[in-house]
């Protein structure tokens, strides 16, 4: 996982923004779908 997004993880999980958490889920799966396959 990129230092940039687990940074705005932290910060997500720590103000409980659960908005930005499903976003962020959202990038990561679409990110590591991209760079993986």
């Amino acid at each position: 996982m990129p230092t940039w997004l687990k940074n705005q993880m932290r910060r997500a999980y720590y103000e409980k923004n659960r908005d930005q958490i499903k976003l962020l889920n959202q990038c990561w799966f679409f990110y590591r779908r991209k760079h993986c396959s």
